[in-house]
């Protein structure tokens, strides 16, 4: 978890569900505890201050039909304003609010925190005059003072025992005033630098930043966050908040660092400090700044950490190192199990069928999203791979995307256009295209990083609050490196693809693919080269060719190379026709027992690589070994089968030619 995630999570959520962000709400009459003197109540609300942001006011969402936003509350529909916290006064225009509800407007798709009185007044944020990270508090300015604002009187002695009352819009419903007891003093979490009232008194979502106030009403602490295990809640006492130092803002938090990639933690403090006053905007750029740096150190520190036995480096990583390359169109994650050993996971869980051929799979890991988008045939190659406005729509009209008004979900046909555009190159040099989408209605952003492969794209993603932007890209960089990826396509949409050298990795520049419908083919790598005619294998537009690519040590150095080239006669789900090239490397010592058998049956030309024919599920097969030119007395660690396969029961002698014709001009070049 992230050090702004940990700040977000005291608000119950990460700020991305209007649900989870209507807290602390100041309307309407206060519900009078019992014990409490009448006469105080109107000092209260007074004193008491709702804490707002703007809505949006253009929306560049597209919906499938207009917002039946007749189905919200009252209230909630017709209010310009998002509720995101309460505040109350100090006198002498000065304000108190928890830090995470000022958090709240970090890079936010709504406007600048404000308050808001009983009567519907807004007012502007003038000036940040006090901050502490560590004690969740903020004290502020206001650029024009209510007329009526009132001071609560302080009590900073309170007693234990004593009823309490906490004050705040519960739940969005309006102001209610709760009792309970000041049962016990707890010391915080990381140092015990200061201690924690712990009180009985109702609160909800809703309460945080409200003011907590003792039997007479005043004001002894700031309501800060629920108990997750028992109904006891806590408050910061009003004595931190007035004897903390002025005009700075302090962050000492601990924080945690983790990547969708295995399970190790990277725990580190959060310091720094800077000058207030500061206007908003200025507040958010000085603690962004230095967040994000932290988070930048934290990563560094985490991979440091993991140097020895990050993927590719590792006894956990040789397994995968010496698999056989898969080919599957949907991308998967590597990652390491609590076994150490690194693996790829992750598959589609839903198929979205698109028209002219095109289709969406999509799945998770973690907190990211996995997809790969067809192309559909009608659609323009050069526009789809350049346009990532038609890209994400070709996603939206699978149904993907809903808002929720009510009891209704209603589909997002169009995204808009991006608001950030980018090119990240991966450690194996592969090209995406990383893209970034608001949603405001959710002060929420869509982060997608896009590889183009030769049918569509292969796509990472996630949905972040609005300030999560930086981090999610910090993740985001590291682990597009960790997606295997199957390079697959027609014929025709291979054409297209090897037209366009920003699209492809840098692997295919040293890789020439060629081919002549009706007449030959031909591939050609420093590792290997073939090439064949019609007479092996119809060569068409329709041909489907995948690339199937694996990790290995050149070396002693990890590369990232085709290892598997395999064309099918048609994409039709029942032709099995097909041709196929692979690479094999010799398996370690100690290492799976399939893999040695494997290696031994190769280097042997024991079945079923003794070019031989034999019939399986009613297809007909042929494999034969070649093996790179002799190197001395050393037996060869890599070698290369040659495939043939055809449906239906044919005669020896025809596969056997169908073998040679395709082995003729068969070469491995490395050695």
């Amino acid at each position: 978890m992230h050090v702004l995630e940990m700040i977000l999570r005291k608000t119950g959520s990460r700020a991305m569900a209007l649900a989870c962000l209507v807290c602390l709400v100041l309307c309407g009459g206060a519900a009078r505890a019992a014990s409490l003197d009448p006469a105080v109540l109107p000092k209260i609300q007074a004193a008491t201050f709702e804490v707002v942001a703007a809505k949006p006011v253009n929306d560049p969402l597209i919906y499938e039909k207009p917002l039946p936003l007749e189905l919200l509350p009252f209230q909630e529909r017709n209010d310009k304003y998002y509720s995101i916290g309460t505040a109350f006064a100090l006198g002498n225009n000065r304000y108190v609010t928890a830090a995470h509800v000022l958090q709240v407007g970090i890079d936010s798709l709504w406007g600048e925190p404000a308050l808001r009185d009983t009567s519907g007044h807004v007012y502007a944020i003038d000036k940040i005059e006090k901050f502490s990270l560590q004690q969740d508090f903020v004290v502020f300015s206001l650029a024009t003072q209510p007329a009526t604002a009132v001071a609560l009187d302080v009590d900073t002695k309170p007693a234990l025992n004593e009823v309490v009352y906490a004050v705040g819009n519960a739940l969005g419903t309006g102001v209610v005033i709760r009792d309970g007891l000041y049962t016990s003093d707890t010391p915080e979490e990381q140092d015990g630098r200061w201690k924690w009232m712990r009180f009985s008194a109702a609160a909800s979502p809703g309460n945080s930043g409200g003011p907590l106030l003792d039997k007479s009403g005043k004001l002894i602490g700031i309501v800060l966050m629920k108990s997750a295990n028992e109904n006891l809640n806590y408050a910061l006492p009003i004595s931190e908040v007035l004897g903390a130092p002025e005009g700075q803002a302090v962050m000492d938090a601990r924080g945690g660092y983790q990547l969708d990639l295995f399970d190790t933690h990277q725990s580190g403090t959060f310091k720094a400090q800077f000058k207030l006053p500061l206007g908003v905007a200025a507040f958010y750029s000085e603690f962004k700044k230095r967040l994000d740096a932290f988070n930048d150190e934290q990563l560094k520190a985490l991979l440091a950490k993991e140097s020895a036995n990050l993927f590719p480096n590792g006894q956990g990583s040789a397994r995968l190192l010496y698999q056989q390359a898969q080919l599957n169109g949907f991308p998967t994650l590597i990652v390491r199990g609590s076994n150490g050993e690194w693996a790829r996971v992750g598959e589609a869980s839903q198929h979205f069928a698109l028209d002219g051929n095109g289709y969406v799979d999509v799945g998770a890991v973690g907190r990211n999203g996995l997809a790969h988008l067809r192309r559909p045939d009608d659609v323009d190659a050069a526009k789809f791979y350049d346009d990532a406005t038609l890209r994400m729509d070709l996603l939206a009209r699978t149904g993907m995307f809903q808002r929720t008004i009510g009891s209704e979900k209603i589909k997002i046909t169009s995204l808009g256009k991006p608001t950030f555009r980018a090119v990240h190159t991966d450690r194996w040099q592969r090209p995406w295209y990383v893209e970034v989408w608001p949603v405001p209605y959710a002060n929420a952003l869509i982060v997608l990083y896009a590889l183009p492969v030769p049918d569509g794209y292969v796509m990472l993603s996630r949905t972040v609050p609005a300030s999560g932007e930086h981090d999610a890209k910090l993740d985001m960089d590291e682990m597009s490196s960790f997606v295997y990826v199957t390079y697959q396509g027609t014929l025709a949409q291979w054409k297209q693809f090897l037209a366009a050298p920003a699209l492809q990795p840098a692997v295919l520049k040293n890789i020439h693919i060629d081919f002549d419908y009706g007449h030959h083919f031909s591939y050609a790598s420093p590792r290997v080269a073939f090439s064949y005619t019609d007479d092996v294998q119809a060569i068409t537009p329709d041909n489907l060719m995948y690339l199937g690519f694996s990790f290995s040590l050149d070396n002693g150095q990890p590369v990232w190379d085709v290892a598997d080239v395999d064309v099918w006669k048609t994409t039709a789900s029942d032709d099995h026709n097909n041709v196929n090239i692979q690479r094999y490397v010799a398996p370690p010592t100690g290492l799976d027992d399939d893999m040695t058998s494997r290696w031994q049956k190769l280097s042997q030309r024991q079945y079923p690589y003794n070019a031989v024919a034999r019939l399986e599920d009613d297809l007909m097969k042929i494999d034969a070994v070649v093996a790179p030119a002799a190197a001395g007395d050393k037996p060869p660690t890599v070698l290369y089968t040659a495939f043939y396969g055809i449906e239906g029961t044919q005669p020896q002698a025809e596969m056997k030619g169908k073998l040679d014709l395709l082995m003729k001009n068969l070469q491995v070049l490395e050695h």
